[in-house]
């Protein structure tokens, strides 16, 4: 008999493969001089969390599909604003880099995420430095640099551009838990979008006015509104594929998803854009770095199995979990805490804000978790 379970968690895991890489090359698309030419990745950003809020909104204040949470005005300046401010950045960079660098390389850039998030967790105290870990960070580096020496149409500009949004992504990781095992803030998909999504806006209307506003006033650029219609919903149902991935599979399943979106990526990027160049160097560098990030993979589940007292297996953990979750209200409540364990499962993706929700936290302390 087929386990129901196991069917809709792939097709979930799928669902999510598809549109991770389809925001990805769309962006690229969309961005690149050489296609759509739409060189201004602020602005491209900016509709994204406009189209974002705004669906949140209705959803929550017209439809009422999900309750708003109760937020007050020292949680929102204290753990929401940081968080988008972040997050904002993190978009803004990475999206930059697209001008800059191709796809295929960007995804081997990408690989250096666990070791931000180390460096960031480190500095926050959520982490302490570890023999296991540096020498695995140390593995992930060598191989990002020995990629970055064999990248043919290597852009110092765009590599600085997206290194420095891994490093806004990491913080902004380790940031919310920080912040959500202070405060206790529980918030689903669609209240995350509601309070971060408006708020990240605000925040890239800055750099919009100062770095993109008079190019748009000089420049002849296209707008089509179908176009990016699709791109923004696009973005949009990656942010719930990406609930329904963390809710549904385990720390292993999506690590391993993350493995094999990127593979997957790397190839169709050097099919869409021919002029995306892949040298053996490269690979050689990639797959050194993907050693050192499978390997930290590794000691992380290890982590995550050892602070899980239950014998329950995964299936009978997540059903017994998503009831909960239909029981459970979707209002914060200050003397609730929600305790992320220390390597727990994470989820990083291109406009992806998502804090956390009870459902989410399921898939964070489930086994057999990430996806840069």
């Amino acid at each position: 008999m087929i386990n129901k379970t196991l069917v809709l968690t792939y097709i979930y895991l799928l669902i999510y493969i598809l549109l991770s890489s389809g925001v990805i090359l769309y962006n690229k698309w969309v961005l690149s001089p050489k296609y759509f030419n739409f060189p201004l990745p602020i602005t491209l950003t900016m509709i994204h969390m406009g189209f974002a809020g705004f669906v949140a909104f209705l959803l929550i204040r017209v439809f009422k599909v999900v309750a708003p949470v109760k937020m007050t005005f020292e949680i929102y300046a204290t753990c929401v604003v940081p968080i988008s401010a972040f997050f904002a950045s993190s978009l803004w960079f990475g999206n930059t880099a697209y001008l800059h660098i191709s796809v295929a390389f960007i995804q081997m850039l990408k690989a250096l995420m666990p070791v931000a998030t180390f460096i960031m967790a480190v500095v926050c105290g959520t982490d302490k430095p570890r023999c296991d870990v540096f020498s695995n960070m140390l593995l992930v580096s060598v191989g990002v640099v020995i990629s970055s020496y064999g990248e043919i149409h290597f852009n110092i500009v765009g590599t600085v551009y997206q290194v420095t949004g891994i490093f806004a992504e990491a913080l902004r990781l380790v940031l919310t838990q920080v912040l959500l095992q202070k405060k206790g803030l529980t918030l689903n998909p669609i209240t995350s979008l509601y309070y971060i999504a408006p708020c990240s806006f605000v925040f890239l209307a800055l750099p919009w006015y100062v770095l993109e506003k008079p190019t748009m006033e000089v420049a002849q650029i296209q707008f089509n509104f179908w176009i990016f219609f699709s791109n923004a919903l696009c973005a949009l149902a990656l942010n719930f594929s990406i609930f329904l991935v963390i809710g549904r599979t385990g720390a292993v399943t999506i690590r391993v998803a993350g493995v094999l979106k990127d593979w997957i990526l790397i190839a169709l990027s050097t099919v869409i854009f021919p002029e995306s160049t892949i040298t053996g160097l490269n690979i050689t560098g990639y797959a050194i770095a993907l050693c050192g990030v499978v390997m930290y993979n590794y000691i992380k589940v290890k982590d995550v199995k050892a602070s899980q007292p239950s014998a329950d297996s995964l299936p009978d953990r997540i059903n017994k979990e998503w009831k909960l979750e239909k029981k459970s209200s979707d209002k914060f409540n200050p003397n609730d805490s929600v305790e992320i364990p220390r390597g727990g499962a994470e989820i990083n993706d291109e406009e992806a804000p998502l804090i956390t929700s009870r459902l989410s936290h399921i898939g964070r302390t489930q086994l057999g978790n990430h996806a840069a």
